[in-house]
């Protein structure tokens, strides 16, 4: 329906003969038709199916059109610019060849009936395949282990495709960039990298393969050995693609060493009391493999080298070192033959105890660490301990008043000493036998005596004490004082450790004895004009006895017998008496109110005279023995006489009596 010519009938069928009339419509009605007229439909368009199998070539398909016999196709660029490439063609298919890649075209198409009558056409725009990319450039991150590859851009390209081929393993990337960088690449391993570039119409043919070598996968089993001590052995197993091998050591104090080798082993000095580090790499001309296991090896403690006895005793031993480097503990052993004495401790420090004495111990200082145990290797010393406390057998006292010290020797090749000490002093003697002599001890005194052992390696203990007594000291002086013709009394000075003394008296008449605690002593029965031998006896608290002789002791004369007085004229009176045994002096003394008179005999006579006495006076008359040393005697008996002046008798001298000496 149409309201004006011409009108145009759709929905018919292609290539068919059709007849047409036409009708006029009003309000009123409809016309009749008008007379027919035949028309015939031409050929259905094409329809076209595109692609272009390679960046210079579009294949436009199409199925077979109902009544033609030919067809024609057409292609220009689809910007206008540039020729048309026409072919008429039988086929159901044509393919335009010498395109510009990457370039979109339009392609129109229609088909021809017998008669040469062109039908409807078929208009289709495709874009031709873009090239591959040039100046393909690949960059290796070692570290990273990944691939930046750039190329040229490429001409009617969408997007991109970066191919990392490999014997195992396929990783690509995508980007409408110029560059695409590839992760997560395999150390050790060879790839080929390709780059497509694809839009609508497809991809690009692939670039030639850049090969790509990345780095070699860090080296495995390493082993690390210490053969001999000091001397480090690393080995590691051969990688691929590795081309020399670095191994890198550096010790805790971060001193840095390396070697350089094409093998698979680096030998390396090493020091004790170390951790070192130990990290192997592989190299090829892409770079360092990346960072494998790092191994530690803590190499053996050092040895204490300064091991210094600071003590030695009889069962004991004092040492000290210097702390060394790697040793978190240090065993010490002290060794003889199967009997082993240790001692551990995290200072540099031991004291062995429970020791045998004067013995030859084999003393080792073990360094330890958790890590590696401990240094077997350290060298060891002999230290003989102190020698042993000797054992005082006896101690004895010869005629010479020698002390003599016997001892138990129990060391080898040892030095004895003898120590007697007192409150008077300390004394000593040595000797390398089983006795000692010491003299010259005082008398009178309490020492304590010791045995002291000493050889190469010390002294010993003192063994245990045993107490020594001198004899008591003999007196100083001593005096003896005739109290009477029969009774002496001796004195003397305190001996130093006597308690008692006994005094003898001693000659061929017989023997006076007394003891006393005191310092002086009576004797009596005493023969008058007799030598005695004076012996003193000093003994001490616990016995001992000091025999002390001293000069021989004469007692004083008998007093004389038969005193009597005789007139000498008016003044003069001779006194006469009878001498008793032995020669003696003596002297003859007359105490009157009127004065004293004395006269003294001439030699071996038995009288003497007093002259120019006075009379009518009683005196006293004694007359006593001289001693030797000049002393008169007083205990001989006094008589009294009266000496008269008046009558016949004038001048008689009349006896009265005789009065004891006092």
């Amino acid at each position: 329906m149409v309201a004006n010519s011409p009108g145009t009938v759709t929905g018919l069928k292609a290539a068919t003969l059709y007849q047409i009339t036409i009708r006029s419509i009003s309000a009123t009605g409809r016309s009749q038709a008008s007379p027919p007229k035949q028309a015939k439909t031409v050929l259905a368009a094409p329809i076209l199916e595109v692609s272009s199998p390679s960046p210079d070539s579009i294949l436009v398909q199409w199925e077979a059109v109902y009544m033609a016999i030919g067809f024609s196709v057409s292609i220009m660029r689809a910007n206008g610019l540039g020729r048309i490439w026409k072919e008429n063609t039988t086929n159901t298919s044509l393919t335009f060849t010498s395109l510009e890649a990457g370039t979109l075209y339009t392609i129109k198409a229609y088909a021809w009936n017998a008669n040469g009558t062109p039908g409807d056409d078929s208009t289709c725009n495709q874009r031709t395949s873009p090239p591959a990319p040039a100046n393909i450039q690949v960059s290796f991150d070692s570290g990273a282990l990944k691939a930046s590859v750039s190329w040229a851009p490429t001409e009617g390209a969408f997007n991109y495709t970066v191919m990392a081929l490999s014997d195992s393993s396929e990783l690509s990337c995508r980007t409408t960039l110029s560059a695409c960088t590839i992760s997560s690449l395999q150390c050790g391993t060879e790839y080929l990298i390709s780059v497509l570039a694809s839009n609508d119409a497809g991809a690009s043919k692939s670039t030639s393969a850049e090969a790509l070598r990345t780095v070699a996968c860090a080296p495995g089993r390493v082993t690390i050995q210490e053969d001999p001590p000091g001397h480090l052995s690393v080995a590691w197993s051969d990688v691929d693609l590795g081309d020399y091998y670095v191994a890198f050591v550096k010790s805790d104090d971060g001193l840095e060493v390396h070697c350089n080798t094409s093998l698979t082993q680096c030998n390396f000095l090493s020091e004790c009391g170390f951790t070192y580090f130990i990290s192997v790499f592989a190299y090829n001309k892409a770079g360092q493999s990346p960072l494998g296991d790092v191994f530690n090896y803590t190499t053996a403690p050092c040895c204490p080298t300064d091991i210094n006895p600071v003590l030695v005793s009889s069962d004991r031993v004092e040492i000290v070192w210097s702390p060394v480097r790697g040793a978190e503990l240090y065993e010490t052993k002290a060794v003889d033959g199967f009997t082993v004495v240790e001692c551990n401790d995290t200072a540099p420090a031991c004291t062995l105890s429970a020791l045998e004495c004067d013995t030859k111990y084999n003393i080792t200082v073990y360094s330890f660490s958790e890590v590696r145990g401990s240094n077997m290797s350290c060298t060891s010393q002999f230290i003989t301990t102190a020698p042993c406390s000797p054992e005082i057998k006896s101690v004895s006292k010869d005629a010479f008043s020698t002390i003599n010290v016997h001892w138990r020797p129990t060391n080898d090749d040892a030095t004895y000493t003898v120590t007697a000490q007192g409150e008077t002093g300390l004394f000593r003697c040595s000797s390398r036998g089983e006795s000692c002599a010491m003299a010259g001890l005082p008398c009178g005194s309490v020492f304590s005596v010791t045995v002291v052992a000493e050889t190469q390696a010390g002294r010993s203990l003192p063994s245990y004490s045993v107490p020594l007594e001198t004899v008591p000291c003999c007196p100083a002086g001593l005096t003896v004082t005739q109290v009477t013709q029969s009774l002496i009394n001796v004195s003397w000075t305190v001996g130093t450790g006597a308690q008692t003394y006994v005094t003898v008296l001693e000659s061929h008449t017989g023997q006076s004895k007394c003891l006393t605690h005191q310092n002086q002593c009576l004797l009596g029965c005493i023969s008058c004009g007799v030598n005695y031998t004076v012996v003193l006896k000093a003994i001490s608290a616990t016995g001992l006895t000091a025999d002390c002789t001293y000069q021989s002791y004469s007692s004083s004369a008998c007093c004389p017998l038969g005193v009597k007085l005789y007139r000498l004229g008016p003044n003069g009176i001779r006194i006469y008496w009878q001498a008793s045994r032995g020669s003696a002096n003596y002297s003859t003394d007359l105490y009157g109110s009127k004065g004293i008179f004395t006269c003294a005999p001439s030699a071996g006579l038995s009288f003497c005279d007093v002259t120019e006495i006075p009379c009518g006076d009683v005196y006293t008359v004694m007359v006593s023995p001289v001693a030797e040393t000049g002393l008169k005697l007083t205990f001989c008996p006094q008589k009294i006489y009266s000496v008269t002046c008046s009558g016949s008798t004038l001048g008689m001298v009349i006896y009265r009596g005789k009065r004891n000496a006092e």
